[in-house]
């Protein structure tokens, strides 16, 4: 859909699927392998993960980052999706909670904002929930 702008907004159900995506295939992935396919997927070559931490630029460094985030936590703990992502002109969001192997609430808990260009994520904005 082109809207009065001239901005070409995603198709519909494409916030959902990137982002929703994006954390089962790629955050809940421990397998650095299924991570990097998942990337070529849904990522653009060029993305950008940016965290309060710091950004890291293209499939190798946003698998590695996510390894890294993965060996912090609790063996077996994913990102689950809280709801439907929405968005529009481009720019999708998703809530999300981690969740321990066991189905109990894990440690962390945020937002993640999407810029999405050509059905891939150009950039993902990790937000963190303040911890309780």
């Amino acid at each position: 859909m082109t809207h009065q702008d001239g901005v070409t907004d995603a198709e519909p159900g494409q916030y959902d699927r990137l982002l929703k995506g994006n954390a089962r295939r790629i955050f809940s992935e421990p397998d650095s392998a299924k991570r990097l396919v998942a990337l070529t997927e849904l990522w653009a070559p060029d993305g950008e993960l940016i965290e309060s931490e710091g950004v890291v630029t293209g499939y190798e460094a946003i698998s590695d980052n996510v390894g890294k985030l993965l060996a912090m936590l609790p063996p077996g703990t994913v990102f689950a999706p809280q709801g439907d992502a929405a968005g529009h002109h481009g720019v999708g969001r998703l809530r999300w909670r981690g969740v321990a192997a066991d189905g109990a609430p894990g440690p962390v808990s945020g937002t993640d904002f999407a810029v999405i260009e050509g059905g891939l994520i150009t950039k993902l904005y990790v937000i963190l929930d303040p911890m309780a």
